[in-house]
């Protein structure tokens, strides 16, 4: 990476974690990396904390497509988005003075609210009902009608957020290589009046997911981009395809996606 030195660190604010932070930045200078305090200037952009953390850091630093996301983990094990422990800075330096990481695309889904207002995420996008009651939306795919959802809500998963929400609901683990989305249901209703396919199902990249709110007092759905929620009054519709982004991530030569499955899972 001789021509990315910019790097802007994202993390939780409080005092033990600057206390952390501390020899991160007080390393990086003596391997000609500079430390910058706006996201906007930097080209590596390094989440120290979990997961969590690492999704807050690509939203906050708008899905920027033109730097490199590194994240480091504090919790004592790597997760699947973290290829780096906080308390080893050495191995950080020494796999990226000798080449020994690879960056990974990892592909983001566009979610459409209504025409209007527009979101990206890179795990996953939810919606369900903000009352006690049976959502119901139309799904169609490229403006064809599927089928008429009744129930808790849907996921739709990137390939990399194949292994968080989705896979709590028996989803797949789908392989980040593979540019497509995953549709998994939240709790359908299935009986003689009301059918859905019942299963999770994957769509090509090239395809567009719509959900149709059904205006019967659903209007006011959760909605969930990745670890935050939003509710919009009145929703009608849900346009939802992959994004043109792709967020580049720093990996370590060994540690592939599949590795991270296994060690997490199994």
């Amino acid at each position: 990476m001789p021509d990315r030195r910019n790097i802007y660190f994202h993390h939780s604010p409080d005092t033990a974690m600057l206390e952390k932070v501390k020899p991160l930045i007080e390393l990086a200078p003596k391997f000609d990396f500079h430390i910058v305090t706006d996201h906007k200037k930097a080209n590596i952009i390094v989440s120290i904390g979990d997961d969590s953390t690492f999704l807050q850091a690509v939203r906050k630093t708008g899905f920027r497509d033109d730097c490199l996301y590194a994240g480091i983990s504090v919790t004592g094990t790597l997760n699947m988005y973290c290829d780096f422990h906080l308390d080893d800075p050495d191995t950080i330096i020494q796999a990226i003075t000798n080449s020994e990481i690879e960056v990974r695309r990892y592909p983001t889904i566009k979610v459409i609210i209504d025409e209007e207002t527009s979101f990206e995420c890179l795990n996953e996008f939810s919606v369900r009902s903000a009352i006690i009651k049976a959502f119901v939306m139309d799904v169609f795919i490229d403006d064809n009608h599927f089928e008429t959802f009744r129930g808790d809500g849907m996921i739709v998963a990137t390939p990399t957020g194949s292994t968080a929400y989705n896979k709590s609901v028996n989803g797949a683990v789908v392989d980040p290589l593979l540019p497509c989305m995953q549709v998994s249901e939240l709790a359908s209703v299935n009986n003689n009046h009301y059918r859905t396919l019942g299963s999770s199902f994957i769509l090509s990249g090239n395809r567009k997911l719509t959900f149709k709110v059904a205006q019967d007092g659903n209007d006011y759905p959760i909605m969930g981009m990745d670890n935050e929620a939003l509710s919009i009054q009145h929703v009608e519709k849900f346009d939802v395809k992959l994004s043109n982004k792709f967020i580049k991530t720093i990996k370590l030569k060994d540690n592939s996606f599949w590795q991270k499955v296994k060690r997490t899972f199994l």
